[in-house]
């Protein structure tokens, strides 16, 4: 075992190996280790899964682990077979470790970017002022498409690169262009197993015009085979268009991509589904926060930007047994307004979760951040026994495939904002963005149980 920079490797590479080291995807994040445990216990636990190529445990100075390791296997089977069987086990009695595929990112997100920049000239600067730059990923505006969305991704040739790029860039007085700009770690592209893809017959379309409508799209599919597409969900300048068949589908990606529909030149590739395995966040403090999805959604990593939500979804604590505040434990408070404070125009979607007090908007914000289509509400009343009017709201993610794509809580509000609040929120819990624990003080919410509903409007 070797010491260095605050962690002790095992291994890397072990005994006898010979050739290059295992590729990307090799390696697993453990998480809530227990302090006081060192490699005689962990290694034996992790081996059960199969070759260890290397395993890197996080130390601090008093000679107590961090709480979290990486682990690498000789291949992506032994690591997928890990999370199988280690996530959530009992190391110890009453402590139980986190296991999910260690994201070893590469890439940078950069905002506050001059919108009449291309990618050249982006690239150009950004070799200047750091090292390792191998590409720029830049997406045209939705409504201009000679500029850029004031945002790019910078991709390095290896995670220490951009790691030190960022740290360069992060302190937020570094300027390109004589703008301040925004530096944070772009969320790493969602992984899908080769199997997963060869089920996949939908289509993701990329640089459609706003005003381009879902039927000239479904028209301009269908030419190359009439009554091929099932249906189109476009959101935004992007589209998912989903087939009946698979080998229709891969047809039309190498007949379409490159087309111009509109005026604009289409991107097409394969949508990538979501998984609910191994589908978690690591933290550097041992926390991981999981999302336990029971359907597949399909996303594009055209705004992976900035940082996923993040928030707690089946596992109320952290595995690092830290608690994260909920919405509605975050600070909320006041302050003065003086006049000739100055103000920058902002999004919210450039916020951070712990600002929104509101699950109708930590929804929306959720949407965004995964490229799907924001969420539908459609408003049933009924009447109660003594006569008031109840009210609840059935959800649509209409990106959202099967039969899993509405919400509807158990309980019926007399208000129409609690209504609302009362369907977010439980919308969150059943994606896995939302602690299990009530957020918000809703006004006696009432039992839905067999009520009879009057017919659905649409807000």
């Amino acid at each position: 075992m070797v010491q260095e920079n605050g962690q002790r490797k095992f291994g890397g590479p072990p005994p006898g190996w010979e050739g290059p080291s295992p590729p990307r995807g090799c390696e697993v994040f453990v998480g809530k280790i227990p302090r006081d445990m060192y490699e005689d216990e962990l290694v034996p636990v992790f081996e059960r899964a199969g070759r260890i190529y290397e395993f890197r445990l996080m130390m601090e100075f008093s000679g107590e682990n961090r709480g979290y390791a990486f682990v690498m296997y000789t291949n992506k089977d032994e690591a997928m077979l890990a999370i199988r069987m280690l996530n959530n086990y009992e190391i110890r009695p009453g402590k139980f470790i986190g296991v999910c595929v260690s994201l070893d990112n590469c890439r940078l997100f950069i905002g506050a970017i001059p919108k009449e920049k291309k990618k050249e000239e982006i690239m150009d600067e950004m070799k200047k002022v750091t090292e390792g730059v191998v590409d720029v990923i830049v997406y045209p505006s939705a409504t201009d498409k000679t500029k850029n969305r004031g945002f790019a991704f910078v991709e390095f040739e290896s995670h220490r690169a951009a790691a030190m790029a960022r740290r360069k860039l992060i302190p937020g007085t570094f300027q390109l262009w004589g703008h301040t700009i925004q530096v944070d770690w772009a969320d790493p592209e969602k992984e899908v197993d080769e199997q997963t893809m060869q089920r996949v017959k939908v289509l993701y379309v990329r640089n459609l015009m706003i005003s381009t409508a879902e039927e000239t799209i479904k028209a301009e599919f269908n030419k190359f085979k009439p009554g091929a597409v099932d249906r189109v969900k476009k959101l935004r300048d992007y589209a998912f268009v989903h087939f009946f068949q698979r080998e229709d589908a891969i047809a039309a990606m190498s007949v379409m991509n490159g087309r111009c529909i509109d005026g604009a030149n289409i991107e097409v590739t394969l949508a990538k589904p979501v998984n609910k395995e191994g589908n978690c966040r690591q933290h550097l403090n041992g926390q991981m926060g999981f999302k336990d999805e029971s359907f597949f959604t399909y996303v594009n990593n055209e705004e992976g930007c900035r940082k996923s939500i993040g928030r707690c979804s089946s596992s109320p604590a952290a595995l690092s047994g830290q608690h994260s505040p909920t919405p509605s434990e975050a600070e909320r408070c006041t302050y003065p307004f003086y006049p000739g404070t100055k103000l920058t125009p902002t999004s919210m979607y450039l916020l951070k979760p712990h600002q929104f007090h509101s699950a109708v908007i930590h929804l929306e914000y959720y949407c965004y951040k995964n490229n799907l289509a924001f969420p539908e509400y459609y408003l049933y009343s009924t009447t109660s026994q003594d006569g008031k009017v109840l009210l609840i709201y059935k959800v649509v993610l209409p990106s959202v495939v099967n039969s899993h794509s509405y919400f509807m809580p158990d309980k019926l509000c007399t208000s129409l904002e609690d209504a609302k609040e009362l369907a977010a929120q439980f919308t969150l819990m059943h994606i896995g963005e939302w602690k299990i624990t009530v957020c918000f003080h809703l006004n006696n919410p009432y039992p839905f149980s067999d009520c009879l509903l009057n017919k659905e409007r649409h807000t």
